[in-house]
This record gives C-alpha cells, structure tokens and sequence, in this order.
C-alpha cells in the first residue's frame, strides 16, 4: 500500500487544492485500448473542424497554474505547466502523442478538461508519496532522461517518494524511475485543480472519464481525493 500525502505548507498556500488520484491494478498494456484511441481521434477531429480548441493561458484554469509557478519562482512561460505544454503542442501540431494506452488515457483527459495529468508506475515507487516544497537536496531524473541529475530549487513544489522526486514544479515534468510503460500494471494517476469551489465539478468529470477509460482494461479501479480537509489517501 502506498499513502499519498499533501503538506499542510502546500495546502496552507494554496487552500482550494483537489487532487485527483486514480489508481489501476492489472493494467494490460499491450491490448488495444479502443474508448482510448476514440477519446484521441475525437479530440483531433474536434480541433481540425473548428468546433474546439484546447484552453491556452487565458482560461482560468491554466492561468491559475501559471500564478502558482511564479509564487515558488518557476517562470511559467519558460518551464510550463504539463496541461499548456500539451495543449499548445496539439493546438500546433493537431495531433497528440501516441505513447501507450496508459498514457494516452489521461493525456486525452488532461486537455479535454484542462487540468494537469500525471501518472507513476507504483512498482517503481518507494515508501509514500508527498506533496511539499523541496528542501533542494532532492534529486529528480528527467523522463526520458536516465543519466540526467537535477535538483529542485528550494521552494519549488515537488512529488516525492523516499527515493527522490517523482514530479518537478508540482506538474511539469515526471521521473524517468516512475514512468509509466506498456509493462506498468499496478499505476497511480493524478489530476490536479488549484481551485476547487470553482472548478472542482472539472476535476471529478475528469477523474470519472479516466476511470471509465481504464475499468476493462484493468482488475481493479478506484478514484480517490486530497484536500486540505483529507491530506492523506492509501491507494
């Protein structure tokens, strides 16, 4: 069992926080996933025809990650928050990524709803999980990038288990260790609202979505919630 935890200096700073966590037991990776691949093509047909766009720095919600990067002085533009690097991706490319079923799942809910998404393999993840600002002696390993060290600025929210960080900048970017693969069966996914009085219903919709995009592709599902009133769920 694994405790995903939020510090209370984290909720003290940010009040209205929701964060999603969905977990998935016995994920097939490997089969086809088709609610997946529709939920994708949707999105794209949606985009090329004109009848959506995926939500820049102007919607409140994305605006709101922005202003929180600045208060642990990460500059927003520079090193964006994980749902506008997506969005602006798609808005240019007019395709998103195909990675695996796992991840296409919440990249698809991530942009639909514009909330950042997320997700660690919990075979690869030691001890609990915490929300909190770093102490900058963390180490984080980028995906993608296995021999690449960094360390978190002190201040700079972070997911991080007893090993070391899992997320940098609270959504940006997650670890090489904890990425999620084909293989990945047993996964915690993560979706994250800074306020939950206005966008809270944004938050449960999508956690919702990916939960049904997940049961049938997997033994076991379950939705779960941090809050400032609940800072602590065992999944």
């Amino acid at each position: 069992m694994t405790a995903f935890r939020i510090a209370p200096a984290v909720t003290d700073a940010f009040p209205d926080t929701l964060v999603a966590v969905v977990t998935a037991t016995g994920l097939r990776g490997h089969e086809p996933w088709p609610a997946t691949a529709d939920a994708l093509a949707d999105l794209e047909r949606q985009l090329a025809d004109g009848t959506w766009q995926p939500a820049d720095e102007t919607d409140p919600r994305i605006e709101a990650w922005h202003t929180a990067y600045r208060s642990f002085g990460t500059n927003p533009r520079r090193i964006r928050p994980s749902v506008d690097a997506l969005g602006r991706r798609f808005a240019k490319k007019g395709t998103l990524p195909r990675i695996n079923p796992a991840v296409d799942s919440y990249n698809a809910v991530s942009v639909r709803h514009a909330l950042p998404a997320g997700a660690f393999d919990l075979d690869n993840v030691t001890g609990d999980v915490d929300i909190r600002y770093a102490d900058g002696t963390e180490e984080f390993t980028p995906l993608g990038e296995p021999d690449t060290t960094e360390h978190p600025k002190v201040g700079e929210i972070i997911y991080t288990d007893t090993t070391g960080v899992l997320t940098r900048h609270w959504n940006h970017r997650d670890a090489h260790r904890t990425r999620v693969t084909e293989e990945s069966a047993h996964v915690a996914f993560v979706l994250e609202t800074l306020h939950a009085t206005r966008d809270g219903h944004h938050l449960k919709a999508a956690a919702l979505e990916l939960h049904g995009l997940l049961t049938g592709r997997s033994e076991q599902t379950a939705v779960h919630y941090l809050s400032p009133d609940h800072p602590q769920v065992t999944v």
